[in-house]
């Protein structure tokens, strides 16, 4: 055994592809190539004189050697890397974040996150993909992205939803069919224009309908925000939308905010990551997020109609 010739990053390789499950997420978490991943462990096998994964195709499962030495050594491997962090005052983080975040979510509050989170850390570089919940959850579960955005929360055992505020919801309108709301009443039937049925929006106005004092609407569906709000704005009908989503349309005067009597519960908004998820410059950046204002928005600037 050799264990003199052990360095950190045998180590850091080890926790990762445990973490992740294949040699490849690890690789790509680490910025390595998967052959360079292979030769660390297999140094680090040979060092040791112990096998510590069993490869079943792309994946690879821990050795009960493995597994032992994985649940003695995270521990330690955290402390380390937090006190690395903590001896720099948490002002020198960098490295590559990747992030994922629904539509509504980035539209809402990445934006503010990532100017944050520049402004305190300049050397961190953001990757940002814009992605459909279920292909999130897969992603983190990867480690194919560190953390997630979502409108609403993700239930998984695997992950952990931090809550980091919520947004204002509106029935929005273009002018002309406000007037006609206003003036039809329960004869008339409009269109309702709506998100698919996996977006919390959906749920929360399928929630909201039967109070409404309007003639039960036609539902009609759009996968994509900006369209749908472009088809209400252009004189189809209305639509339940975030604010922060609608606000150009809403000074513009092209959309009104109606029924605005009628309470709409606010969406919240999550930040999500591995519940196993041990590196401090992630845990770091979570707990900053967890304290943005996402109410910032200039609330006395928009056209309000009520019907």
């Amino acid at each position: 055994m050799s264990i003199n010739r052990i360095s950190l990053y045998h180590l850091e390789t080890l926790v990762w592809i445990a973490r992740l499950g294949t040699f490849a997420a690890a690789a790509e978490k680490l910025n390595a190539t998967q052959p360079a991943i292979s030769a660390r462990i297999g140094e680090l096998e040979e060092r040791l004189g112990a096998k510590l994964f069993q490869k079943h195709g792309r994946s690879a499962s821990l050795t009960p050697a493995g597994r032992e030495l994985v649940r003695d050594y995270h521990p330690i491997w955290e402390e380390l890397q937090g006190a690395l962090l903590k001896s720099a005052g948490f002002n020198q983080l960098k490295g590559v974040v990747r992030v994922g975040a629904g539509e509504i979510a980035a539209a809402s509050c990445l934006a503010p996150f990532v100017a944050a989170m520049k402004s305190r850390w300049p050397d961190l570089i953001f990757e940002i993909e814009i992605e459909l919940t279920a292909h999130m959850i897969q992603a983190l579960l990867t480690g194919k992205i560190d953390l997630a955005f979502a409108a609403g929360s993700i239930a998984h055992p695997a992950l952990k939803a931090t809550p980091i505020g919520a947004a204002e919801l509106l029935w929005v309108a273009s002018p002309a069919v406000a007037k006609r709301l206003e003036e039809g009443g329960s004869a008339h039937r409009p269109s309702l224009w709506s998100l698919p049925s996996h977006s919390p929006i959906y749920q929360i106005m399928k929630e909201a309908l039967p109070g409404l004092p309007v003639a039960q609407p036609a539902i009609n569906l759009c996968n994509n925000v900006r369209t749908m709000t472009d088809i209400v704005t252009a004189g189809d009908g209305f639509a339940l939308a975030p604010r922060s989503m609608v606000l150009p349309e809403l000074n513009a005067g092209t959309l009104v905010a109606i029924m605005t009597h009628r309470r709409i519960e606010p969406i919240m908004f999550h930040i999500v990551t591995r519940a196993s998820e041990g590196d401090p410059v992630i845990k770091e950046i979570v707990r900053h997020a967890s304290t943005l204002d996402l109410d910032d928005v200039d609330h006395n600037s928009a056209g309000i109609l009520k019907v």
